[in-house]
This record gives structure tokens, sequence and C-alpha cells, in this order.
């Protein structure tokens, strides 16, 4: 069940129509996902600073059960959302952060329960 969190300085105006959507299904297929279980959360327009510049940027935190705990695997990871986000926010490499968090299955809610139980 992986969570994407993008934060970005972007105006909402410059961020692509239905970027949300198209996060949710390059995540689904990086991480070997499905779809319906990825969650995305886009935010423009907040007040940034990345490598100590205000210039356009994006902040991307990835968290998952069992496919980000790995220097391997991330490094992986890392290239495809680099190459997805460089693309569709225009922005350089150097204006793009990824930040990776492994989860544990007790560690997300759902449906009165924890994941473990699911």
């Amino acid at each position: 069940m992986p969570f994407l969190e993008l934060d970005t300085n972007l105006p909402a105006d410059r961020v692509p129509a239905g970027l949300e959507k198209r996060l949710c299904a390059a995540t689904a297929a990086i991480l070997s996902k499905p779809e319906e279980r990825v969650n995305v959360m886009v935010r423009p327009g907040l007040a940034m600073v990345v490598n100590g510049s205000a210039e356009p940027c994006a902040q991307l935190l990835v968290s998952s059960i069992g496919v980000v705990g790995t220097a391997e695997e991330n490094r992986g990871h890392s290239a495809h959302f680099f190459e997805f986000l460089t693309k569709e926010l225009a922005l350089g490499q150097d204006r793009i952060i990824i930040r990776f968090y492994p989860l544990e299955p007790w560690q997300i809610g759902k449906k009165g329960t924890v994941m473990t139980f699911l």
C-alpha cells in the first residue's frame, strides 16, 4: 500500500492537470503494486527551498510496505520517479528530492484494524 506525497512550490496552474492520476499509475508500475492500492497527494504552491534555492522545485515522499527497504531497490525506483517527475513538472533533477520510507503492516490502519490483520 504505497503512499506518495508530492510537495512543490510550483503554482497550481503550473502543475499539469491530472498529475495525481498519472503519478498513481506510474507508482503502481514502478513499485509493482496494484493501482487501487496506491495513495497520492499533490500539494502545489508551497513555500519551499531545495538545495538552498527557492527556484521551482519538488519533493516526493514515497512510503510503502516491502518495496522501499534497500538501497538497491530505491536506486531503481529513484531513476524511474526522476524520469517521470522531470518530464511532468519540467524541472531539472537538481530541483527534485525524493525520500523513501519503508513501512511495516502494523503502521497502516484500514477497515478498523491494521494491514497486519487484513
